[in-house]
């Protein structure tokens, strides 16, 4: 591999090339380790890489990339196969919030985006096979719960130059804001620039590409209104999945 290449190999890796060799070391030696006994570990060692404040369950074949950028509160739970890619702002993930296997947290911003990075709050749930790209800035408040194959988008691309390729028009990230208590559906997604309010919630399959108003739920392709949520409204009949204890 030539240098150049394996240098920018590095840069998409980690924030140095010693970051690298100690992060990609701790998770060769640890991040396979089956059971209880490597969660204990990973507990313990991966403290070296990264900020764990208390005890915190990661299990076996996470990766983390500029893990130096990554804070798990107490009580967070990381299943089998999560993929966390914090350059360079940064992944927060509060009090026992749980992220399940094969969600990818991403923010990956290699063009100095101001606001790029992800902040999910506590007890909140981030279920299998969501994807968040955090170019634009991803800030999800407390209690949030996603089921699986939500997608939360913070880029898009630029394509108004039919004489330019796509690829080479640059991109937009306006970041997303997910407030409290929010609830997105299986195989919802978040489109960038928008903000769910406080309570909402999202029917699985929505395509949501303008800001959704507190306790009202939105479904359809582009989401629209199909309900205000208040003490007297009826269990709803729109398809919603969730995971966890739901």
């Amino acid at each position: 591999m030539p240098t150049s290449r394996f240098q920018l190999y590095l840069t998409r890796q980690a924030s140095s090339l010693g970051r690298y060799l100690l992060e990609q070391s701790l998770q060769a030696l640890f991040g396979g380790i089956p059971t209880i006994v490597g969660i204990g570990l990973r507990a313990l060692v991966y403290r070296a890489m990264m900020r764990i404040e208390g005890i915190v369950a990661i299990e076996a074949n996470v990766r983390i990339r500029f893990a130096n950028n990554v804070r798990l509160a107490r009580g967070v739970y990381l299943d089998e196969g999560v993929y966390l890619h914090a350059c360079p702002n940064g992944i927060e993930i509060g009090e026992n919030t749980y992220v399940m296997h094969h969600a990818e947290l991403h923010v990956y911003n290699f063009r100095d985006l101001p606001h790029a990075g992800i902040k999910i709050g506590k007890n909140c749930l981030i279920s299998e096979f969501n994807v968040l790209r955090g170019q634009g800035g991803i800030t999800i408040g407390d209690n949030v719960y996603t089921a699986p194959l939500v997608q939360i988008l913070a880029v898009n691309h630029v394509y108004h130059d039919p004489n330019i390729p796509i690829i080479q028009q640059g991109i937009t990230a306006e970041g997303i804001v997910i407030e409290d208590d929010a609830w997105i559906g299986a195989g919802a997604i978040i489109l960038d620039g928008v903000r769910i309010g406080k309570g909402a919630v999202i029917a699985a399959g929505a395509v949501v590409t303008s800001d959704v108003p507190p306790h009202t739920v939105v479904g359809g392709v582009p989401a629209r209104v199909l309900q205000t949520i208040t003490e007297s409204t009826p269990r709803p009949r729109v398809p919603v999945y969730f995971g966890k204890d739901v």
